[in-house]
């Protein structure tokens, strides 16, 4: 996949309306602090375009980056962050599961989970949302750079059966160092370029 162009084409907050875009839409969730402003930049080949900050949480809208005019990367609001309040973090649900329920061109979603780590109760029960919603879910694990090679399978292998995940789910290691894993995510996202109706 070759960028040619991205742009943050819109941004919702809470009691924002959905736009109703042409293109088809993939999103991306996982809990605060797992490194998914880090993906997005990498996959859009730019370094710093989708915000990363030292603050967990930032993330507090959904915004769509229009790459190539052809697909929306869909950067939903990180989760799990114990510094807010409980209310917060009822909105953030409640914006997160709006998208997933109203969106007409969402194709799929990637979740990211830490792949040092079995996945949290945030992201089980964000796994079990997106499959509630009629989505399979890809697997990206990220931050591949902080374990050894000898890790990455027993890693992987926890994180399925945390999950609960079923055999056909793709889980697919990647490092924002080093881009592991990236021309894995491209391939999926290709399969959705010039797709009709959710799959």
């Amino acid at each position: 996949m070759i960028i040619k162009s991205v742009n943050l084409e819109t941004v919702c907050g809470i009691t924002s309306k959905l736009p109703d875009n042409a293109y088809p839409e993939v999103a991306f969730a996982g809990r605060s602090n797992v490194g998914k402003s880090s993906l997005i930049n990498a996959l859009m080949n730019r370094k710093s375009l989708a915000r990363i900050s030292s603050q967990p949480g930032k993330t507090q809208t959904i915004n769509y980056y229009n790459v190539n005019d052809a697909i929306y990367f869909v950067d939903l609001p990180g989760y799990g962050y114990a510094r807010v309040s409980e209310s917060v973090k009822a909105q953030w649900g409640k914006m997160i599961e709006n998208y997933l329920r109203r969106s007409k061109q969402l194709r799929t979603v990637f979740l990211l989970v830490d792949i040092r780590h079995a996945p949290t109760k945030n992201d089980v029960v964000m796994y079990d949302w997106i499959c509630r919603n009629g989505y399979q879910p890809v697997i990206i694990a990220t931050k591949l750079d902080k374990i050894k090679r000898s890790q990455i399978q027993s890693q992987i292998k926890l994180i399925k059966t945390t999950l609960d995940a079923s055999k056909e789910t793709l889980i697919i290691p990647f490092s924002a160092q080093t881009k592991q894993g990236r021309e894995e995510i491209y391939e999926v996202i290709e399969t959705f370029l010039g797709t009709e109706g959710p799959q």
